[in-house]
């Protein structure tokens, strides 16, 4: 009941879309309950005494016959498209909601996620509301009306055949609520198995490449084909419920016809009913039990769509783990003064990565961050990005918690060239400038050539127009990571911090990229994290991580001259 009461918030702004399509079937309806009515009258003009003087009303019935028809094919055509229309905005806007929301959860929420599996979430799940909007809700309201205009009817052309026509309902209804218990599990589990499948394929094509330098197609065809498999058997495990139970749903309903055609044909007899209203009774018969097999058929929609709307409902309750305050500050230009104050820091609440770190960083100064692998350097960015909060300590800014600053606003103070480059599937010119919109080709072109990068762009037969394809494909590793130093360059923020920005790179472009960056970062804050240690000499202050804990800071003279880890990092790379 909760998941229907918030399917009914989401729809709230097409009530009135969905009110018409409502009104069109209960006319719909009405009419429907119009043709039997006059077929009965021709039937009771056939059998009765029939003469040439009754042919202007058998031509009456049938022209009212064919107007009830038309107009009701009519409404029919409003209610279906208002219906449809309403059902793929609603979806639409969901779709684009649950987007603007993945946005705004913390880098902990993806940490443990697939993309193929949130992908579903997305589209597959977002898409079984039209099942529930332009499908479940309209059968089941015209169904209900039906069910009661023809119960009346039923009745009133004969109550005691009405009752015994009734006598497999209750059967009906607690046959289908057994159903509805065993059928939702099953659903649930085709939505599970169907974003499992998505999940596979998606991680399996982002990784084509990988799988075919280490020969793994086989391996990988197994794991498509063991979700693929278990996605069928609950697609099965679904239709054999449901072969099941429609059969059985019409051989319950089939009882009613007998029972009238039974003591109906009694009744004929005996006089109590004319041939007429025998025929009537059938024909409103037929309304009665149709309308029951759609009910029946609507419970799978209905059953399908609160499935994926559960799945929809629990991404949207996904917890946004970073959020700005009520008061949250909103900075205009900072000066880049970046303080840690005996921060500590964990994931998931496992082991320390960082434990009691502090250090200060002045505007403009160049500060190395470097250690052996995962002593938590890019964590340190991370941190100072905001897409995690410290577990301990604080992190300032020009002496502002950095929790007292909107998320948005502190980021416009920064430049992050990571680790891992991520290009989009654009140009060359689109992806550079992808961190300032308002950028001119040539503020584009002085960034790419800070970057030493221009000069192969201009090689290029497309130059600045060619494409880098998905994640930047068409490209080595070096050249994303210029792109992405470019991009970095082209903000031109207070703050610029280089995560491995150049591990990529041979040594003569890594001289000639050090050297832009140290003429870009003249009047900016630096943060260099590197494990190549060549490119941290010049560093103002070199800060050395082991074990969760800062080892020793200093500069490169002062750290050599001290002989410790430093120092041993330095002899090791250069042996």
């Amino acid at each position: 009941m909760n998941c229907i009461k918030r399917l009914l918030l989401e729809i709230k702004a097409y009530y009135w879309l969905l009110t018409a399509a409502v009104t069109s079937i209960l006319i719909y309806t009405l009419l429907n309950l119009i043709g039997p009515s006059l077929i009965s009258e021709l039937i009771d003009l056939l059998t009765g005494n029939f003469s040439h003087a009754d042919i202007p009303r058998i031509r009456q019935l049938a022209l009212l016959l064919l107007g009830t028809y038309l107009i009701r094919a009519v409404f029919r055509l409003i209610s279906d498209y208002l219906a449809h229309y309403a059902a793929w905005n609603i979806v639409a806007e969901t779709r684009i909601k649950l987007y603007n929301h993945l946005q705004q959860l913390s880098l902990s929420y993806y940490r443990d996620k697939q993309t193929g599996q949130l992908m579903s979430q997305v589209m597959n799940d977002t898409a079984q509301f039209e099942l529930l909007i332009a499908h479940a809700i309209p059968n089941i309201l015209s169904s209900v009306l039906i069910i009661i205009g023809v119960a009346v009817l039923l009745v009133f052309i004969s109550p005691w055949l009405a009752l015994l026509t009734f006598a497999p309902v209750p059967l009906l209804v607690a046959f289908s609520l057994y159903y509805t218990r065993r059928i939702y599990p099953a659903y649930t589990v085709h939505q599970e198995r169907l974003g499992a499948m998505n999940a596979v394929l998606h991680d399996n094509l982002a990784g084509i490449k990988e799988i075919q330098l280490f020969g793994r197609q086989q391996n990988a065809s197994q794991s498509f084909q063991h979700h693929t498999y278990q996605w069928r058997d609950a697609v099965l495990n679904i239709a054999w419920l449901g072969g099941i139970y429609h059969p059985a749903v019409e051989s319950i309903l089939s009882i009613g016809t007998v029972i009238v055609v039974g003591f109906g044909g009694v009744m004929a007899l005996d006089g109590l009913l004319s041939i007429g209203d025998i025929v009537r009774f059938l024909l409103y018969l037929s309304l009665f039990y149709a309308p029951i097999a759609t009910l029946v058929s609507s419970t799978d929609s209905l059953l399908q769509a609160l499935a994926g709307a559960e799945r929809v409902f629990a991404l949207f309750d996904a917890d946004q783990a970073i959020k700005d305050k009520p008061d949250a500050i909103k900075l205009d230009q900072a000066a880049g003064h970046i303080t840690f104050k005996n921060v500590g820091f964990s994931y998931d609440n496992a082991m320390p990565v960082l434990s009691d770190i502090s250090f200060d960083i002045l505007p403009g100064q160049t500060v190395a961050v470097v250690g052996p692998t995962g002593v938590g350097k890019t964590t340190i960015a991370s941190l100072i990005s905001r897409f995690y909060e410290p577990s301990a300590g604080c992190i300032q800014l020009d002496g502002l918690d950095l929790r007292d600053i909107a998320v948005s606003s502190l980021r416009s103070q920064l430049s992050v060239v990571p680790q891992d480059v991520f290009l989009f599937n654009g140009t060359i010119a689109e992806n550079i400038a992808y961190s300032k919109q308002t950028a001119t080709r040539a503020e584009i072109i002085a960034a790419a050539k800070q970057a030493c990068i221009h000069d192969f762009i201009q090689s290029l037969p497309h130059g600045y127009d060619s494409l880098v394809g998905e994640r930047g494909i068409l490209l080595s590793g070096g050249q994303k990571q210029r792109l992405a130093i470019a991009r970095a360059l082209l903000r031109n923020t207070p703050v610029l911090i280089l995560d491995e920005a150049t591990a990529a790179v041979d040594l003569e472009a890594e001289n000639k990229i050090q050297q832009a960056i140290q003429q870009a970062a003249k009047n900016r804050t630096l943060i260099v994290i590197a494990h190549r240690l060549s490119t941290v000499r010049q560093a103002d202050n070199i800060i050395v991580l082991d074990d969760a804990k800062i080892a020793e800071q200093g500069t490169h003279e002062d750290l050599l001259a001290a002989g410790g880890l430093y120092a041993r990092l330095c002899a090791s790379q250069i042996a």
